[in-house]
């Protein structure tokens, strides 16, 4: 297998998710994520004897991956305030209860 090149535009591709799915790929290939221009390019390069995946299907999964971590990061973002929420009031909770042992 050769080396597979998978194009993004860098205004709407976050170089984080890219990231992230490189690191998902790698039992089954490197990726190297280079700039130019206005796109981002990650260079596929299966691992020999570890995946017995097509090119295409290599290409179909790391597609997939990019978008599993897209959806990732919207939901966190979407989500941040209500996690800040429910932290801030279990370690309050935490606080109240060391506070309320050292005073007996």
């Amino acid at each position: 297998m050769t080396e597979i090149v998978v194009e993004f535009d860098r205004s709407t591709q976050n170089i984080g998710a890219l990231r992230e799915a490189a690191y998902r790929i790698i039992g089954d290939a490197s990726c190297q994520i280079d700039a130019a221009g206005a796109r981002y390019f990650c260079r596929l390069t299966p691992k020999p004897g570890r995946s017995l995946m097509t090119e295409a299907g290599l290409r179909e999964d790391f597609l997939d991956l990019v978008t599993d971590e897209n959806l990732r990061e919207k939901v966190a973002a979407e989500t941040s305030r209500v996690r800040d929420v429910i932290m801030a009031l279990a370690f309050g909770a935490l606080a109240v209860d060391r506070e309320d042992a050292g005073a007996a």
